[in-house]
């Protein structure tokens, strides 16, 4: 089973125009997409959208059941997306905190044997509140995920909009008093490590540097290959002999972000 992580800085953008197509000039990448990765489970972030704003081939592929939760405070800010050929036993929106609901950050589903969590945590941008809302939604995401962890193993990916360690950026050193890379922020990944969650990526990858996803555009990084890490498959330990592998997918194009992936037995 291979599941796919990829914010997508808004979902609609990724098919081409209404009159255009992938011939006439203007890039598929959502075909692409599903084509190239062929994911049996699929989560998707900061898709910008609410379900009746999505083309019929988004709002319910082929083959896929499709779940979404969208900003209820914001139009076109935040949201996820939660699409899975495997009817999940159930499925969850949010923790329970209207604080961090209310901007529709998370979609869990329950399979069989695991928990799948799908979140785009806050960026810490905007000034000390923002930065304080990120560290408290950190917080009580650990809980959260700890909470259903005691039912059956936890999955949990999305881009957390932090990198971890000095490898996991470009520019490490330019970047130690910015959001994304501050110490407060990496601590906590810190404890989800100590919780007993694996980085997939670096489990099996535990040295490969210049793997990132994510690359700013104005600057077109991404050519260069200036970029971060901050997309994540975090998976329980006890879980972790069903991990087969992890990847980062940097050819898959249409973001800011490329997808990330694990395969599980």
């Amino acid at each position: 089973m291979k599941l796919v992580s990829w914010n997508v800085n808004g979902l609609r953008s990724l098919a081409p125009s209404k009159g255009g197509s992938a011939s006439g000039g203007k890039d598929n990448y959502w075909e692409t997409f599903l084509k190239t990765a062929k994911p049996d489970i699929f989560c998707l972030q900061e898709t910008k959208a609410s379900p009746e704003q999505l083309s019929e081939n988004m709002l319910s592929p082929s083959g896929y059941s499709a779940f979404f939760s969208s900003c209820q405070i914001k139009k076109g800010y935040s949201g996820v997306a939660l699409y899975s050929k495997a009817e999940p036993l159930s499925v969850i929106y949010g923790m329970g905190i209207k604080e961090f609901d209310q901007e529709g950050r998370l979609i869990g589903a329950e399979y069989d044997d695991f928990w799948l969590l799908n979140v785009y945590f806050p960026n810490g941008g905007q000034g000390p509140v923002r930065l304080d809302y990120k560290l408290r939604f950190y917080d009580a995401f650990l809980a959260f995920a700890e909470k259903l962890r005691k039912q059956k193993p936890v999955i949990f990916c999305g881009d957390v909009n932090t990198a971890h360690e000095e490898i996991d950026l470009a520019r490490p050193k330019e970047n130690e008093e910015n959001t994304g890379f501050l110490p407060e922020e990496r601590a906590w990944i810190d404890e989800v490590v100590a919780a007993g969650y694996v980085d997939s990526f670096r489990h099996f990858h535990p040295n490969t540097k210049e793997a990132y996803s994510y690359w700013d555009i104005k600057s077109r990084a991404r050519d260069r290959n200036v970029g971060w890490r901050l997309d994540y498959f975090f998976v329980a330990s006890e879980f972790i002999r069903r991990m087969k592998s992890a990847s980062i997918l940097p050819l898959i194009y249409g973001s800011d972000h490329c997808p990330v992936s694990i395969t599980i037995n």
